[in-house]
């Protein structure tokens, strides 16, 4: 789904999560991380928070989105989030927007777009192949300003800290 195809009300309960997110984000970055940060909500309750850990965990799967699925799932005891929403910071790569379709996640909520690595609007547009067996509903821009915001200051830093 494109932005703006559907609108979702932001309303204080799905601002929480969001910030919740941008909050991992921040604490990635304090780590040398990319600053990426998710949680799962079902029914107005945060099951889990995370943020990238590829680093720190020396695991190229270690994104935010793979790291808070894994936790949710063993909150719930099953690998199907069902009636679960994802808030992330970050447009999903192709690596996690798989990894929420078999999670079967009902609502994806994002941040900031991302061209270049992204693959829900950008790239493979993941959940708009035949192949996908579950979409959830795209809802993208939330919170973009601060999370774009974030991403651009720590890859400034970054090459800045290299130049």
């Amino acid at each position: 789904m494109k932005r703006g195809e559907q609108t979702h009300p932001m309303t204080d309960n799905s601002q929480k999560p969001m910030t919740l997110a941008l909050d991992a984000a921040h604490d990635a970055a304090r780590l040398g991380e990319v600053p990426v940060g998710a949680v799962v909500v079902k029914d107005g309750v945060v099951l889990a928070t995370a943020s990238n850990r590829t680093l720190s965990y020396l695991d190229p799967t270690a994104h935010a989105e793979i790291l808070v699925l894994r936790e949710a799932a063993r909150k719930i005891g099953s690998e199907r989030l069902i009636d679960c929403d994802l808030y992330v910071t970050l447009e999903p790569c192709a690596m996690c927007a798989g990894a929420i379709s078999f999670a079967r996640i009902r609502r994806l909520y994002f941040g900031a777009s991302d061209p270049k690595g992204g693959a829900v609007e950008h790239g493979p547009r993941f959940f708009s192949q035949p192949t996908c067996h579950h979409a959830p509903e795209i809802y993208g821009g939330i919170g973009e300003t601060e999370s774009a915001n974030l991403l651009r200051e720590f890859f400034q830093e970054r090459r800045g800290a290299t130049s």
